[in-house]
């Protein structure tokens, strides 16, 4: 074989991938002795490749491919997530730019230009991890919006409402008034900023003086309802029961005594804003008082503000602390940094905020995904994030599941303005069943995301309707899922949802394994994002170095489930090893011909024989043990161990002088290398 000097991955990178694909070599088998699944983490529509996402799913890749290798029939199912509030928002900015304002051009039209800019730009992704060169089952990629996947959404909503376990209240939310929705507290980024301790003095009603309180957020103040200490401070045990004057606004509120007061924190007084704090919240609930919202869902002020009405938040901020000055009701001013919450797409400071949502019961469906972990059903890799998975799931709080968003999966529960039912239904209702009327209507509300992503695993494989016999095989056979790969920031957002809509729904949990990898971050130790400007995209180190040559160096770097320090330069190593391999092959192809046998006669093995062979199996046992418990960069290091220094460094060398011979020992020195 004439192959060139040097490895030149432009050449075969894409071209092998593209005969694989067409060849369909990652297609799932039928029949076979044993099976092996994984279902892709779905990456937004809007997303594209980054190094968290080239990392994960190379791990994914070498456990597809080596069970593959072992003779399993092995799926591994891609696809998408619609991402409600990521998508609303780049459509809406791409409306902006025509002169066009959602709201004005309707929820149908809207949701028509959100499926136009999906099929535009929505694969985007796809493509790219076709580049890193992953090996999934593309004839079976899903989108979270599919038809079957939405029905799988709706019929998980009726039967939880059915059943009790999905109900409606008001309760507090972590709200953002630019895209006016509730957020889930990982679509909040708290970010360390600088910030203010206002110290307000609220007078007694009765007997004269005042109380002191601290706040990093004067403009609440309008919403307090009381005052807390904590019942072991000696400060404050005589003024527990009075009552004082809310400042500006005159209403008369009770200082009361509270275990989850700090006596350490600020004057150890503290002032609770029920409708916009959610410690306060919890308070207000055990003391039976008052919730009084302050804010209108674009973040100004409503009536109940009184003379602020009408104020965005920051300017009422400014006007509430002049105001309490003028009257001699501000103490101190001091510095003080907080983590602020902000919205993780338009970086909008986000309000809690007293809403009506919908919630999921978590604690019922939480109790079998606390078992499952602890009978060993569904394991951890590294065996530490067992604990923050079950530290969630024995704390866990119940799940607001609606979003004041159009574009996503509409919530499947309509209103009988006729006699005021309220039913859900996965089908599109016509009737009230309650009344015959047809004055019905749907809720506004769509889905978080997060709902359907908890039931990815199963409703990509037919949930619940099996409409053919395929779909039905698949769960039969790759039900439950042998291993999620996913980054430790989504364990309870995702990992725990899945285990209990699978526990819940089939019985059974979703995987038998979950692999923990560690966070990219750049080399000086930080995070990789935009606002630094100090990422690495991995499609153009693929360009500069390779496919193969990225995903071998971040497996070199990846020690299990630590966090990686990325630059560069350090993929220089996994090119080095790429030309390696190229140049041992073109040495090994040039000298295996001629050849006069083809058997390995054991008894005229030379020394060097022997101890590469005895080597070799050395490596392939430890290997399959690595592999089982996830050390997979354990495994590749043996892997480049063996092949760099003890094949190409001794074993070659040693046997050049034999193969420029002839005979019997230039035979045996040929059938070896090329083992």
């Amino acid at each position: 074989m004439d192959l060139k000097a040097r490895y030149e991955f432009k050449e075969y990178e894409e071209a092998l991938y593209k005969r694989w694909e067409d060849g369909g070599y990652f297609v799932a088998p039928r029949e076979a002795p044993l099976y092996y699944c994984i279902v892709i983490p779905p990456p937004n529509i809007t997303g594209e490749l980054h190094m968290g996402h080239a990392l994960n799913n190379a791990i994914q890749d070498i456990l597809i491919r080596y069970h593959r290798m072992l003779g399993r029939g092995t799926l591994w199912i891609p696809g998408t997530d619609h991402a409600s509030i990521a998508t609303e928002n780049v459509v809406e900015r791409q409306l902006a730019k025509e002169g066009i304002e959602k709201r004005r051009l309707g929820r149908e039209e809207f949701i028509k230009r959100v499926w136009q800019w999906k099929e535009l730009y929505g694969g985007i992704i796809v493509k790219q991890l076709r580049r890193l060169g992953v090996s999934c089952d593309w004839s079976r990629e899903r989108f979270t919006m599919d038809e079957q996947l939405s029905e799988a959404v709706r019929e998980a909503f009726v039967r939880l409402f059915e059943e009790g376990l999905i109900y409606r209240g008001e309760y507090l939310v972590n709200w953002c008034p630019r895209c006016k929705t509730a957020l889930s507290d990982d679509e909040v980024e708290h970010i360390e900023e600088g910030g203010k301790f206002w110290f307000l003095r609220y007078p007694y009603a009765e007997g004269g003086g005042y109380i002191e309180v601290a706040t990093t957020r004067p403009e609440t103040m309008l919403g307090d309802t009381a005052v807390a200490v904590n019942p072991e401070d000696e400060r404050y045990r005589s003024v527990i029961g009075r009552e004082v004057v809310l400042p500006l606004i005159g209403r008369r509120i009770p200082v009361i005594a509270d275990d989850a007061v700090q006596k350490e924190f600020g004057t150890g007084a503290v002032k609770i804003t029920p409708a916009h704090d959610f410690n306060d919240f919890e308070i207000a609930k055990k003391h039976n008082l008052m919730f009084v919202n302050i804010m209108n869902p674009d973040g100004t002020l409503n009536e109940n503000a009184g003379a602020y009405k009408g104020l965005d938040r920051y300017e009422a901020r400014k006007r509430v602390v002049e105001d309490l000055q003028t009257q001699g009701l501000l103490g101190k001013i001091e510095e003080h940094s907080l983590a602020l919450g902000r919205c993780y797409r338009c970086n909008t400071p986000i309000e809690p905020y007293l809403s009506r949502q919908w919630f999921v019961k978590m604690r019922p469906l939480a109790a079998p995904a606390i078992k499952a972990v602890k009978q060993k059903k569904m394991r951890f890799f590294p065996e530490r994030w067992k604990e923050y998975y079950l530290s969630w799931l024995e704390n866990v709080r119940d799940w607001c599941i609606s979003r004041q968003l159009w574009w996503g999966h509409r919530i499947p529960v309509f209103y009988c303005d006729e006699c005021e039912n309220v039913f859900a239904d996965a089908g599109a209702p016509q009737r009230c069943p309650k009344c015959e009327s047809e004055r019905i209507r749907q809720d506004e509300d769509v889905l978080d995301t997060w709902f359907s992503s908890a039931l990815w695993p199963f409703s990509t494989m037919g949930w619940p309707n099996y409409k053919t016999e395929d779909k039905k095989g698949l769960i039969e056979r790759f039900f439950p899922t042998n291993v999620l790969v996913t980054d430790r920031g989504i364990i309870f957002f995702w990992v725990a949802r899945m285990a209990m809509t699978s526990l819940h729904f089939l019985k059974n949990v979703p995987f038998k394994d979950v692999y923990i990898h560690g966070t990219i971050l750049d080399e000086l130790g930080r995070k990789m994002s935009k606002s630094l400007g100090n990422g690495i995209d991995p499609v153009e180190m693929i360009e500069i170095y390779g496919a193969d040559a990225v995903r071998f160096s971040l497996m070199m770097l990846t020690v299990e489930g630590q966090d990686v320090r990325l630059s560069q330069s350090k993929f220089e190593m996994g090119r080095n090893f790429v030309n390696k391999l190229w140049n041992a092959m073109r040495f090994v192809l040039s000298n295996l011909k001629p050849i006069k046998s083809e058997r390995l006669d054991r008894r005229k093995m030379a020394l060097e024989d022997r101890w590469i062979l005895s080597r070799l199996t050395r490596l392939l046992r430890g290997f399959k043990g690595l592999m089982k418990d996830y050390r997979l960069n354990e495994a590749l290091r043996s892997v480049y161990e063996f092949f760099w220094h003890e094949f190409c460094e001794w074993y070659l060398e040693l046997i050049k002088p034999r193969l420029k011979g002839t005979g019997g020992e230039k035979d045996i020195a040929q059938i070896v290398m090329f083992i």
